[in-house]
């Protein structure tokens, strides 16, 4: 059964528990039937670090962006440079992570959008997806969706927490959602009500690792084998099996990545 772990940050997880050995954490993944996992870069500084994991492994591959809670002036983001990193391997299939984050530090936004526009132009220049980051910044971060969607923008709302009106009007634009180990949090109803209604055809599965352990791991170092826990609860509340629920979101990822089968 194919699953895919749309998104991690195996160079930040703790090896602790595998010996230090991200070979091993990595082969306790596959033993539960994950086949793949998308290494998610947070700023340029640490790109070389995402990109030598994914050229080590044939089942990982990575992406190159600024996240939106990084100490960066919008002006000193070269999109030039970012557009050279992101060409520099197939193994670096999308622009990310990047996107909006007023929860935490909304006294930088208009720093944070000019970052954020800077990579989605780049996205679209080169032809990749997006992984976006969003948090309580739905107006802005659709507003600038909207406004590059029509020169060829696609993407993923990773490791999604807002409405479910924010959700529809991203699938409207086609984008993808990916849910993470909070919807098996106690308090996360009505999270578990969005799985519910986005379509099949648009939903991925992620660990975020190593953040956001999910139920009966939370609070523990997240890993990337617990995206089996993530998709099974998003197989029971799409009322489906665990295979079809695999099988979907493993072509979803695909798609969305422009990987062969």
């Amino acid at each position: 059964m194919p699953l895919v772990d749309s998104h991690c940050h195996l160079d930040r997880i703790d090896l602790s528990e595998v010996g230090g050995s991200l070979d091993e954490a990595l082969k306790e993944a596959r033993e539960k039937g994950v086949t793949g996992f998308l290494c998610v870069d947070i700023d340029l500084d640490n790109f070389q670090d995402v990109l030598t994991i994914a050229e080590k492994y044939p089942d990982v591959w990575c992406s190159a962006g600024v996240h939106p809670l990084a100490k960066i002036a919008a002006d000193q983001l070269d999109s030039d440079e970012l557009k050279r990193l992101a060409l520099s391997s197939d193994k670096v299939i999308a622009v990310g992570e990047c996107g909006l984050d007023y929860y935490y530090d909304a006294d930088t936004a208009d720093n944070q959008r000019q970052i954020f526009e800077k990579q989605l132009k780049v996205a679209c220049e080169i032809g990749k997806p997006v992984i976006v980051h969003t948090r309580e910044a739905r107006e802005d971060t659709l507003a600038l969706l909207r406004k590059y969607v029509p020169q060829g923008l696609t993407g993923v709302l990773h490791c999604f927490t807002e409405s479910l009106e924010m959700a529809e009007a991203a699938v409207d634009l086609g984008f993808y959602i990916s849910f993470s180990g909070i919807i098996t949090f106690r308090n996360a109803e009505p999270l578990r009500e969005v799985v519910r209604r986005v379509p099949m055809d648009k939903i991925l599965v992620e660990t975020d690792s190593p953040y956001l352990a999910p139920v009966p791991y939370r609070g523990k170092s997240n890993q990337p084998k617990w995206v089996v826990e993530v998709a099974q609860w998003v197989a029971d509340l799409k009322g489906i099996g665990f295979e079809q629920l695999g099988q979907a979101t493993t072509e979803n990822f695909r798609s969305l990545f422009k990987l062969p089968e």
